[in-house]
């Protein structure tokens, strides 16, 4: 049998990462990591602010050094045996760009502009364009977010593109249309040359930019004149018609070949986000919760299209017909922080080891640097040994996990996070383990939200870097969901997901569902959850929702 190949690439938060994968049965060939030069510099950065945006430069740079590397590790001949390439990126995650498709930080006018590098998904700087958008969207007899749950996240598309235009006015005249990362760099490799040849996915034109059949595409630019009359005319500027991920982009374009040392008769596929090609990688079934678990989450379900007919869910990211897998309905929710958390609880702690131990006089600087650095890598890990030793009590203490806002149910990133019950005997081990019982709480709300809108959560799987390394967090989240959850085998899901969809815009298989079943790696652990302590859960799930509301009352005065 012939050896076909393709390449799967998923574009992280911190990094990005390739795949080499084997069609016939999955395995994975070669993989290469490269992490983004100026994001870890903290470049055009401002946490303060809740300004996070990354330079394309760092995606380009990635892109050829992680395909390269991996073909490099394939051996001799592999460039010949790879068929598609296919990417996933985190989103929203949006950039101004000029009539040919480039990034205005691409151009030397623009290269050290923040406002014209791509928007992170967690930058918050759109709340009050966020909040204009639902404002004016209350106005209207058309309900045009009824299609993402209801409320508009400062997360997304057109509150961040307002931001921008509002924010930048050299930024303002030189863009021409407004596109995100997932579907920038399929047409980078395929070569594009103006923005009309640009292929939208309807993953991110879905979920993101409020696209819908019922409205003909887009809203109508009366809705938008009526928020900011700065965004007058500008849906002429986007697009009509958008693709699902099993579909092709084009094909390597001549350029990208010579970069990669690959052939023009490589497909490329249309880009989709992190989560929900992730999901596939994962093995998503109808109607099971695919919780992709990194330093956010993002909870993808799929159900038949016919039996979605008049639900819509309220308060989640939205539900697209074939968003996820083509011909199913495609539904999303998450969270803001959940691996972030944990991460900022580790940081305070390590707050004096970074301050006070460079300047220890028992130790050398270069001594003081390591030591700090051995703590701090091992800071999590420790605290979910010690935290697991301690059973649930009705009267712990208690967090709310909204540390960089709440996505679903009901968006709000102006929200704040919670810790109460402290007391004397409240020690690190214990507020961590309230810190990581608040991001299962707030994973709860998301599968009750979902039951209460008529659409069934039957299980629970598990992706993502936290799936994989804390047995702690998921036998705790499988307490208290009150079901199981499996834990899928891959360390790459998204990037096998992508190569999935690679190896169905390539011609490979005739639908997605097939390359899941013939590249699908399986679950490697399932937890169950234990009964004793159902009880004790459920009543401090009430207590969670109950400081949840006052803590959202407070964010509010």
């Amino acid at each position: 049998m012939s050896s076909f190949w393709v390449i799967g690439v998923d574009y992280g938060t911190d990094s990005v990462r390739a795949i080499i994968v084997d069609v016939h049965n999955g395995n994975e060939i070669a993989s290469a990591v490269f992490y983004y030069p100026r994001w870890k510099d903290g470049l055009y950065c401002n946490a303060a602010e809740s300004r996070f945006r990354q330079h394309p430069l760092d995606y380009i740079e990635g892109l050829e050094a992680t395909i390269r590397q991996c073909l490099q590790q394939a051996g001799p001949g592999a460039a010949a045996n790879i068929k598609a390439i296919s990417v996933d990126t985190t989103g929203s995650t949006p950039v101004a760009v000029d009539e040919t498709g480039t990034p205005l930080a691409l151009t030397p006018a623009f290269q050290d502009n923040p406002n014209a590098m791509f928007v992170l998904w967690k930058d918050h700087t759109a709340l009050k364009e966020a909040a204009a958008i639902n404002a004016t969207a209350a106005t209207f007899q058309q309900n045009y977010l009824r299609y993402v749950g209801g409320i508009y996240s400062s997360e997304w598309f057109w509150a961040k593109l307002l931001h921008i235009l509002r924010a930048d006015e050299a930024v303002r005249q030189a863009t021409y249309s407004w596109v995100e990362h997932c579907d920038w760099i399929p047409f980078l490799l395929s070569g594009g040359k103006h923005i009309r040849q640009m292929k939208r996915g309807i993953c991110s034109a879905g979920h993101k930019a409020l696209f819908a059949t019922e409205f003909c595409g887009l809203p109508p630019d009366a809705f938008f004149t009526a928020i900011d009359p700065l965004l007058s005319g500008f849906t002429k500027k986007l697009f009509t018609r958008t693709y699902t991920a099993g579909e092709a982009a084009g094909h390597l374009c001549p350029e990208w070949a010579e970069r990669l040392g690959l052939s023009t008769d490589v497909v490329i596929g249309i880009g989709a986000f992190d989560a929900h090609m992730g999901a596939v990688g994962g093995q998503i079934e109808p109607y099971h919760l695919s919780k992709v678990m990194g330093t956010s989450t993002c909870d993808m379900l799929v159900a038949p299209m016919e039996e979605m007919e008049h639900k819509l869910v309220k308060g989640i990211c939205g539900q697209v017909p074939g968003s996820v897998i083509p011909g199913m309905m495609g539904m999303e929710a998450g969270q803001s922080a959940f691996g972030d958390a944990y991460a900022w609880f580790s940081n305070v702690l390590a707050w004096p080891l970074q301050h006070l131990l460079p300047s220890s006089s028992l130790i050398t600087p270069e001594i003081a640097a390591k030591l700090a650095q051995e703590a701090s890598g091992r800071m999590i890990a420790e605290l979910a040994k010690q935290a697991a030793l301690i059973p649930p009590q009705e009267h712990d203490e208690l967090g709310i996990d909204w540390l960089n806002g709440r996505r679903t149910p009901d968006a709000d990133q102006s929200l704040k996070g919670t810790l109460t019950g402290l007391n004397l005997a409240s020690d690190t081990p214990r507020i961590f383990r309230a810190v990581a019982e608040s991001t299962c709480f707030g994973a709860k709300a998301i599968v009750e939200r979902f039951e209460r809108e008529g659409v069934p959560v039957k299980g629970l799987i598990g992706i993502g870097g936290v799936a994989k390394k804390s047995p702690f967090i998921m036998q705790m989240m499988a307490d208290i969901m009150n079901m199981p959850i499996r834990i899928h085998r891959s360390e790459q899901t998204c990037a096998l997901g992508a190569a999935m969809f690679a190896a169905t815009a390539a011609g490979i298989f005739p639908k997605v569902e097939d390359a899941m079943e013939a590249m699908g790696q399986g679950f490697e652990v399932t937890y169950q959850p234990n009964a004793r302590y159902a009880g004790i859960y459920e009543n401090r799930y009430r207590k969670y929702k109950s400081l949840g509301a006052f803590t959202a009352t407070v964010n509010t005065d």
